[in-house]
């Protein structure tokens, strides 16, 4: 009824300890791990693993190579062909190995191999114990057929019949021995075999093994072997053409050298009468100049044919090699070079396997293979270096030969029959068999129903510690470990027991200690990868980490809380070394974030260094990137803010500060750059909208109580010297434009009878109003400059207007107002005849835009700087709006002078014709003067004043005019005074009261006439020298009880 391998004794053995009462022990193991899925990466016992982790992409792990060691009794693939660069022998103990590792390639199956590729989701750990061959599964298997017996024998009614159900065939396939225990001839005539079961008994298994394979040397097309000759050689092998050349070259210094040979003469001088030894002394003489020379010639012949061998020595070609076995896929390739002294390793699916050495060239193209049959080295495993022919296919033509080393051994399995196996190691072969039958992976990471019960009875049984179990456990799940909530909770609760148990670890046996170490590197890489990417966490996703990089959010990820934990497991929180590399982790996921948000903006400074020109589309693109930088440093403040404020993380660390000052160094450093390669030109919309981002965001670090940074964001020192620049440069363009020479309003006005160059000058003083409005919200200390800029700019309007209507103010230089020189008061008067002075109209333009000016214009200006916060310079006396006060007092003073200049000119007029003389018409002394006959005297005045008044009219406009008429009213008036002051007789002040009479109703007729309602009455009252004349001829009325009115 159990499955065949299995005798009596086995049985037996279960019922003897059912007999003798075995003490059954539950492991709390499996109980203790929360419903979640666990993730971490330490090496297991007989594996090293090397992962390089890609910066924000933990993905990456997957491509990564694996250290695989090598054993004589284990192999480090689960049935899969592999090429491992291991060095040589280990030993294996208690399911572990040791040994100095080489380089080393682990090649999966094509079945693992595609779905590594085509989703991450289905990443496994590596099973080590599953490659340790036919014999391990056998125990192990027993073991478990043991297990299920006692604890069926002692009342387990649900999970052992689960695996001793059907002969045991779960267990059988799960450890894959369906082809290592005898089969009953109907299980495989079910499965159709093509092989019946004989009489002459099972067949001979597949002969498999072991290959370690180096690359000695490689000879190209010179070999002088048997069956070798240049015409085999191709000529992309050998260049004909050079080698001709030098045998040319060679042949033509010979001929030369025994040319020179030839031209050797050496002179005997033999005695006529000398005796035989005299002669052959001189023959010997001769003979040895003679072969001087020739040595000589032979020297320099040498040198000469050396030095050009080496000036025109062929240089060798270098050539790659690319091994694999027929059987591998595609990608299950090794490249190296020859005479590297390297090895790897290769795991041939059987006799028929070949090994393919292909020779590629200097520029990677294909040269020529060279095919290894895996049979030819079995057979004769003694020779293991040997050379090869390598052939150029599809000719197959003999190019060259290659020297390889091969060291074929046998399986392993075949060499560990009837050994011992350690109970830890049918402990890790339980497990993994159980893994695979439950689809262990990273988001599934528990055991489940009969799978986990085997597991957990296996260690109690054979006495498996709890440590270990814990320990194995977690080297399969850190292989597979993701940045997740559930992963990391999971190994919090593996790893917590152990450190409780045995902090010094002096609970811990030797293997399990080293165990422990691998985890904890495994774990501090997943750690490092938690922390400097704890903005990029997804648990939503396969791998726990967002494949895009997107804006941050508030919300702390759920893995930080185990994270923590792990992290105060490895290390004392209380010290201020683990502190700090605590925090340096934050400090390196910020500054992973700001150059990944940089890296927008990269392409603006780099193309500006290259000297590429900007236009203006471009101009605004980077300008609103950078502002977009910007935003998103706030943001990622902000969310760092809200992510603090959860009380997750530590409270030694300042996670606001803590990359707050990181973001704002390298954000300033990065504007620095871009405001040197983009140059902003003027207060444009793109620069305003940077200005104002950059501001806010220096205004939102003060908000939220972050720390004063050391080269930090400083928008004002940023964009100072640009903005005091732009100001500068808008006053001299203001001022270039007030210049006469660029006047283009000579003679035109407007509807307000002013000059178009006043109102051009003020919209355009508004235009810059307008665009510093933002920039002094935010810094008012700039209205201080822009006040002096429109000041300046205001003087040189008056200015310009004085030099354009130099002509027409030339006549009234005589009359205006005694100006002060120093402490002198200095009138200037006129020489020569008086002519009747008429006001021009363009004089009239100038004094009606100095009153535009002064009433509208200025104002406006004003009433604008006022709506914007006051600023006072600290230690200043100088407050806003001290030049304004100036401008103003200034056009009063001007427009004020140049009207009463012009009173004084038509005062004049009154004074040319004596019929015209106020003077001379008040001087009547005759009592009986009746009102007609003054009036009759006063009417050639009263016509040159209405025709003064209506010319006025026509010139001025109202209010310059109502002021105008008022000061000539009151001019005549002061006349009246000094007549009257000067005046020894009071005769003639009846006549004086008829004139004074005639002029008050002369102003206030014609007034209200051209003006109509326009006119207010307080403009038709009379002017203070008329009230003065009037109350000093009241007094005198009263005193003689005669009163006129």
């Amino acid at each position: 009824m159990f499955t065949p391998g299995f005798n009596g004794d086995a049985i037996r053995r279960v019922r003897e300890d059912i007999h003798y009462g075995r003490m059954h022990k539950k492991n709390p193991f499996f109980n203790d791990i929360p419903n979640v899925a666990p993730s971490a990466s330490p090496s297991i016992s007989s594996f090293h693993q090397t992962e390089q982790v890609a910066e924000g992409s933990w993905t990456s792990r997957f491509h990564c190579s694996h250290n695989i060691p090598n054993s004589n009794n284990s192999v480090a693939t689960n049935k899969s062909k592999a090429a491992m660069g291991v060095p040589s022998s280990t030993t294996v103990e208690d399911g572990t190995t040791k040994g100095n590792h080489d380089q080393s390639v682990r090649v999966a199956d094509s079945r693992e191999v595609n779905e590594s590729v085509s989703s991450l989701s289905t990443r496994q750990p590596i099973f080590h114990a599953s490659g340790l061959g036919a014999w391990f599964s056998v125990i192990a298997y027993d073991a478990c057929v043991r297990l299920c017996l006692h604890s069926w024998a002692i009342g387990c009614i649900e999970e052992a019949p689960h695996f001793l159900s059907n002969e045991c065939a779960l267990l059988r396939n799960a450890f894959g021995l369906q082809k290592v225990l005898l089969q009953s001839e109907e299980e495989l005539l079910t499965k159709h075999s093509p092989e019946l079961v004989s009489e002459k008994g099972a067949p001979k298994s597949k002969t498999v093994g072991k290959m370690k394979v180096q690359v000695r040397k490689v000879k190209m097309g010179l070999d002088s072997s048997p069956g070798c000759s240049f015409s085999s050689l191709k000529p992309s092998v050998l260049k004909v053409e050079p080698l001709r050349q030098r045998f040319s070259t060679l042949n033509s210094k010979l001929s030369t050298g025994c040319k020179a040979l030839r031209k050797v003469h050496v002179t005997t001088h033999i005695p006529a009468d000398g005796t035989f030894s005299q002669q052959g002394l001189a023959y010997v003489q001769a003979s040895t100049q003679y072969i001087k020379q020739v040595c000589k010639l032979l020297k320099n012949g040498v040198a000469t044919l050396h030095n050009s061998s080496l000036s025109s020595e062929v240089v060798p070609e270098t050539y790659s090699l690319v091994l694999k076995l027929k059987s591998s896929s595609e990608v299950d390739v090794i490249q190296t070079q020859p005479g590297s002294r390297e090895s790897y390793f290769f795991l041939p699916d059987g006799l028929s396997d070949d090994l393919v050495v292909e020779v590629l060239d200097s520029k990677g193209l294909y040269y020529g293979r060279a095919v290894v049959q895996v049979a030819a080295i079995a057979d004769d495993p003694g020779d293991k270096v040997r050379w090869w022919p390598l052939y150029h296919e599809p000719g197959h033509d003999l190019i060259g030969r290659i020297q390889l080393f091969i060291n074929y051994t046998q399986d392993e399995n075949n060499h560990l029959k009837c050994g011992s196996v350690a109970e830890t190691v049918a402990y890790d072969l339980v497990l993994e068999v159980a893994m695979k039958a439950q689809n262990f992976q990273q988001r599934n990471l528990l055991l489940k129903g009969p799978w986990k019960w085997l597991v957990m009875e296996f260690a109690s049984y054979y006495g498996v510690s709890d440590a270990y179990t814990k320990l194995r456990y977690l080297s399969y799940v850190m292989d597979v470990a993701t940045p997740t909530e559930d992963c990391l909770t999971l190994v919090h609760g593996l790893l917590f027991p152990i450190y409780m148990k045995g902090k010094s670890r002096g609970s811990l046996s030797h293997q399990e200690k080293r165990m422990l170490g691998e985890i904890e590197d495994k774990l501090l890489q997943i750690l490092t990868l938690v922390f400097e990417n704890y903005k990029s966490l997804d648990e939503s996703l396969p791998s726990g980490m967002v494949d895009v990089f997107r804006p941050a959010t508030g919300q702390p990820a759920a893995v930080l809380v185990p994270a923590i934990k792990l992290y105060s497991l490895l290390h004392d929180m209380s010290s201020p070394e683990a502190q700090l590399k605590f925090c340096r982790y934050f400090q390196a996921a910020a500054k992973k974030r700001s150059r990944r948000h940089q890296a927008e903006t990269d392409e603006f400074i780099l193309s500006t260094n290259e000297g590429r020109l900007m236009d203006s589309m471009i101009f605004s693109t980077s300008y609103r990137k950078m502002k977009s930088l910007v935003l998103s440093v706030r943001n990622e403040i902000s969310t760092d803010i809200e992510i603090h404020s959860q009380n997750v993380l530590p409270s030694f660390i300042d996670l606001p500060n803590l990359s707050a000052s990181l973001y704002s160094v390298e954000l300033c450093s990065r504007l620095r750059e871009f405001l040197v390669a983009c140059p902003p030109s003027g207060p444009s919309l793109p620069v305003l909208e940077l200005i104002i981002a950059t501001a806010d965001l220096q205004r939102d670090l003060s908000s939220w109580n972050i720390n004063t940074i050391k080269g930090g964001v400083d928008a004002k020192e940023l964009f100072h010297s640009f903005i005091t620049s732009w100001i500068e440069d808008k006053r001299l363009a203001l001022l270039g434009s007030c210049k006469l020479d660029k006047l283009k309003w000579s003679g035109a006005k407007t509807q307000h009878s002013t000059t178009p160059f006043i109102d051009d000058i003020y919209n355009q003083l508004m235009e810059v109003l307008a665009e510093y409005e933002i920039i002094i919200c935010h810094w008012p200390e700039y209205s201080i400059v822009l006040e002096k800029v429109v000041s300046d700019i205001e003087k040189e309007i008056v200015k310009a207007l004085e030099r354009q209507y130099a002509d027409v103010l030339s006549p009234l230089k005589d009359s205006l107002t005694p100006k002060i020189f120093g402490l002198k008061y200095v009138q200037k008067f006129g020489k020569g005849t008086p002519n009747t002075y008429f006001v021009p109209d363009e004089l009239g333009i100038l004094l009606n835009s100095m009153k535009r000016m002064l009433d509208v214009l200025h104002s406006k200006i004003e009433s604008q700087f006022n709506t914007w916060p006051s600023f006072t310079p600290p230690g200043e006396n100088e407050n806003l709006g001290e030049h304004f006060r100036e401008i103003t007092v200034m056009l009063r003073a001007d427009l004020r002078n140049y009207m009463q200049a012009i009173v004084e000119k038509l005062v004049e007029n009154t004074k040319i014709q004596s019929s015209t003389k106020l003077k001379k018409i008040i001087e009547d002394e005759q009592e009986n003067v009746t009102e007609s006959d003054v009036k009759i005297r006063m009417q050639p005045l009263k016509d040159l004043v209405i025709k003064t008044i209506d010319h006025l009219h026509s010139v001025f406009e109202p209010h310059v005019f109502i002021n105008i008429c008022r000061a000539f009213w009151g001019r005549m008036g002061k006349d009246v005074i000094c007549f009257l002051e000067n005046g020894k007789e009071k005769r003639g002040y009846k006549c004086l009261r008829i004139a004074v009479s005639v002029l008050d109703d002369l102003f206030t007729s014609q007034m209200q006439k051209l003006l109509g309602n326009a006119i207010h009455d307080s403009d038709l009252e009379p002017p203070s020298f008329i009230m003065e004349v009037h109350s000093m001829l009241d007094s005198v009325n009263s005193k003689e009880n005669n009163y006129y009115y």
